[in-house]
This record gives C-alpha cells, sequence and structure tokens, in this order.
C-alpha cells in the first residue's frame, strides 16, 4: 500500500484516475461517521512543514452525510443541514496511513484542509505513591487520602495473575 494517494486536476500522470477512484472511495466511506474539519494557512516560508495541527477555535467536528465527488468538486452535507456544502479542488492528498484527506481548493491557493476521523483522546490521571489494597472480586483499589481520590480497577482472573507476573 502507498503511504500516500496525491490526484491532482489537469495531471498528465497515468495513474491520476486510478487514484481520483481511490479517493473517491475513501471519501465515500466517511458517509455517517465523525470527521474532524480543520483549515489552515499555507505558510508562505516553509510551506506545509510549518503548518500546526493542534486543535484551534474554528475547527469542526461533525457527522458527514452524503459525502461524494463528482468530477473536481467534493460535496457533502453536515446532519439537519438541507444545504449541500461543496468544494473544488485542484489537489487532494490522501494519507493513507493516518487515514487523513488534505484538500487544497482550487479559489484558495494559500489553504489547506485536513479531514480525518478524529483522534481518540485518553485521559491520564497521575496518581503519586498512592496506597493501595486488593479487594474482593479482584478489584484493585487506589487512593491518595490528601487529594481525596479514589480509584477502583476491576480485573478479569487473567488479568490478576499477569498483574501479579509483572510485579513479580
Amino acid at each position: 500500500m502507498q503511504l500516500k494517494t496525491v490526484w491532482e486536476s489537469g495531471s498528465n500522470d497515468r495513474e491520476n484516475a486510478d487514484k481520483f477512484d481511490r479517493i473517491s472511495q475513501w471519501w465515500r466511506n466517511l458517509n455517517g461517521k465523525e470527521i474532524s474539519w480543520v483549515e489552515r494557512l499555507i505558510p508562505q516560508i516553509g510551506g506545509l512543514s510549518e503548518i500546526h495541527w493542534h486543535p484551534q477555535r474554528f475547527d469542526e467536528t461533525f457527522v458527514i452525510v452524503n459525502p461524494e465527488i463528482r468530477e473536481d468538486t467534493l460535496y457533502w452535507y453536515k446532519p439537519d443541514s438541507p444545504v449541500e456544502r461543496n468544494n473544488t479542488v485542484h489537489k487532494l492528498e490522501l494519507d493513507n496511513v493516518q487515514q487523513q484527506l488534505y484538500i487544497y481548493p482550487q479559489l484558495e491557493s494559500e489553504l489547506v484542509i485536513r479531514i480525518g476521523i478524529p483522534e481518540v483522546k485518553y485521559q491520564t490521571l497521575e496518581v503519586n505513591n498512592p496506597e493501595i489494597a486488593l479487594g474482593e472480586d479482584n478489584i484493585l483499589l487506589l487512593w491518595e487520602a490528601d487529594r481525596e481520590l479514589e480509584i477502583k480497577i476491576s480485573f478479569s482472573p487473567e488479568n490478576i495473575a499477569k498483574l501479579k507476573e509483572l510485579l513479580a
């Protein structure tokens, strides 16, 4: 599998039509899925490598409805909206590893739009030197009295055995 699939409007590349078909299929497969829609200006110095993709105020997350590509235009709906949205592009770049599509609009050459499935964000809870106990039914209990924090973790017998093995 190629790492990236790049289609460009008007390209003489013999595989351009196949690349367009692969990207179109990926776009259609987003139907009914939650996506992240991120727009960034391409810096004049440094180009794409200088773009900061960290979350910003105008980034959107929504469920995309009926995405399709006709000729060089992407079409889609937002939920609960009768308005079909569209964007005519001069280049599409699909990152097959990250499953993100980079859209380069035809009329806004200084803009790039990145579309993808939102990343899973784990919440990290840091506990420093907690009190610890193993309760009945394989429940591990961690607590910090000064923070009034208690964490209960329910383990299967297999995971308790694995934990004991890791701690040995």
